[in-house]
């Protein structure tokens, strides 16, 4: 810990504290205006790119099920979904608030920055090291995983829930701009938290809260929980749409299991001994 981080007083604390918040705002209004200045371009290019069929996943999935004979049928070139406007200021309110989201998407690296800027001379040399890289990794993670909601998870479901239908003659077909914003920025935004899972597991093994007979000791419950996970976030019938989604989060899974660390040895002896003891029903 440096001498002059040392000399510093709680009111000097807070006023880097004050700057730190200044910046990230300051950051966040910068790329919140100029997103709003683009969002005709970001709303028909990239937001609404999913409502047509010629979005880059439908394509690659039409070439694919040439091969494959129960693959799910993404070949409809006459899927073309146009959303519906219900209140009159909808359009205005959604540009605003979808700018502030595309902000911090983009400045997410940057604010991770500022953190680490204002809590790194609290850590040790070895500390400082240890916590940078898990900045970096995150913020990698983060923004994989929003891409998988962007181009895997959101198209996979927004297709389904578009094609499926109770009555073709009685019910018709439509979705509203803020039930499509919602859905959207949602899933992508879920899928980027739940990428940091090996960040996480990292980090509650560094402070001996996880190790790695957890996760080989629930691993079965785990499979059944993904898969659940995975037949929430895809209400797809098929089980290809299943297993694009599941095997992803079970790779997180097994990524965090590599993260953290293994058991002491007097604990692995010891839950086998447990084991062993232990009469279970049936056999």
């Amino acid at each position: 810990m440096s001498e002059i981080q040392d000399e510093m007083s709680f009111w000097d604390h807070l006023e880097e504290l004050r700057w730190t918040l200044f910046r990230c705002i300051a950051a966040l209004m910068i790329f919140a205006i100029g997103a709003f200045a683009s969002i005709h371009y970001l709303f028909d290019y990239v937001i609404l790119a999913p409502c047509s069929s010629d979005f880059i996943l439908y394509r690659w999935m039409c070439k694919v099920s040439v091969y494959l004979p129960f693959f799910p049928d993404f070949c409809d070139q006459n899927f073309d979904v146009t959303l519906i406007q219900i209140k009159m200021a909808t359009q205005f309110f959604t540009s605003m608030s979808t700018s502030f989201w595309i902000a911090l998407l983009l400045t997410f690296p940057y604010l991770m920055y500022e953190v680490w800027k204002f809590v790194s001379p609290a850590l040790y040399p070895h500390e400082q090291k240890s916590v940078r890289w898990v900045f970096f990794f995150g913020t990698i993670m983060f923004f994989i995983g929003c891409a998988v909601g962007y181009f895997l998870v959101f198209p996979m479901t927004f297709r389904f829930l578009m094609t499926y239908d109770l009555s073709s003659d009685r019910i018709l077909g439509g979705v509203s701009l803020e039930s499509y914003m919602d859905s959207f920025l949602m899933l992508i935004f879920i899928m980027g938290v739940i990428f940091e899972m090996p960040l996480l597991s990292w980090l509650l093994s560094k402070v001996g809260l996880l190790n790695r007979s957890f996760f080989r000791k629930y691993r079965r419950y785990a499979i059944v929980g993904l898969l659940v996970l995975a037949a929430f976030i895809t209400p797809s019938g098929d089980p290809f749409t299943l297993a694009v989604v599941f095997f992803p989060l079970y790779g997180l899974y097994e990524l965090s299991a590599f993260f953290v660390k293994e058991p002491p040895k007097e604990d692995d002896e010891e839950e086998e001994e447990f084991d062993d003891k232990v009469v279970y029903p049936n056999g």
